[in-house]
């Protein structure tokens, strides 16, 4: 039995509408209809409700299906981000060809982001963003869209709400990697640790070209020689070749610093 026939037989079991089923779970009727009738699918998320409302398993309420909608929705977006960097159009193209058959997947919509172009048309941005913090029970979905949510409200001048969207983000001094490093050991205790590492490494780059930044802003510019310089120095420590954009863009910034002294 497919998911929209098990829907309609769980609803009618209950002696519910349609728009009551809707109604409960906060959707649209429409989308009630179109489940049943077998155009969309439900968004996986709405799994664990769906099943909560009906009191059954999520095995009983998906048949096998919503592990097939989750490897679906993983090819979907692993094909998107083959395209991501080099062709982002058509990335958008497969994602919203994805979203055609699961309508505002959760995932999907986190994927979308990643294409819009929040500098150029930040209200598209906008949009998506806010729909995916109202709807997803996924906090690290959330997190991501309110970043965007920021730099999008940033592109259009409106840094009070940038600000806005940016502090309901917690401040989290730890990640799973980090926790997985101190706790497992083998081979799980080196990848996490290994993986960590340079996400560290890079953020810690990047912070410090924001400080270079913040002292070009304030004329301090021989410190923001200083700090870009000591960025390099550390990338030449490493000595991974990951980095070598870094090298390229600091060498520029270094030398268009200089030409202010």
């Amino acid at each position: 039995m497919n998911i929209g026939n098990k829907i309609r037989e769980l609803r009618k079991q209950r002696g519910i509408t349609q728009e009551q089923l809707a109604e409960s779970i906060g959707i649209s009727f429409q989308a009630v209809s179109k489940w049943e009738n077998n155009i969309t699918l439900p968004d996986i998320t709405l799994a664990p409700v769906l099943a909560s409302y009906f009191g059954v398993s999520m095995d009983e309420l998906f048949d096998f299906n919503l592990s097939e909608i989750e490897c679906a929705i993983k090819n979907i977006t692993d094909e998107a981000y083959k395209y991501r960097e080099s062709n982002p159009s058509e990335s958008r193209r497969i994602i919203e060809e994805g979203l055609k058959k699961y309508p505002e997947n959760d995932i999907l919509l986190n994927n979308l982001l990643y294409v819009l172009n929040y500098t150029e048309k930040p209200d598209e941005t906008i949009i998506v963003a806010s729909k995916l913090i109202e709807k997803t029970v996924q906090s690290d979905v959330k997190y991501d869209a309110l970043r965007f949510l920021a730099y999008a409200f940033k592109a259009k001048g409106d840094y009070e709400s940038a600000e806005a969207a940016i502090e309901q983000i917690p401040e989290i001094y730890f990640t799973k990697l980090t926790e997985k490093a101190y706790l497992l050991s083998g081979k799980a205790k080196f990848e996490a640790a290994e993986k960590q590492k340079w996400i560290s490494f890079e953020n810690l780059l990047q912070m410090m070209w924001k400080l270079a930044e913040y002292y070009e802003e304030n004329k301090e510019i021989e410190k923001a020689i200083k700090e870009t310089e000591k960025a390099l120095n550390l990338i030449s420590i490493i000595k991974k070749a990951e980095f070598d954009t870094y090298i390229e863009f600091f060498n520029k910034q270094i030398k268009r610093l200089k030409n202010k002294l």
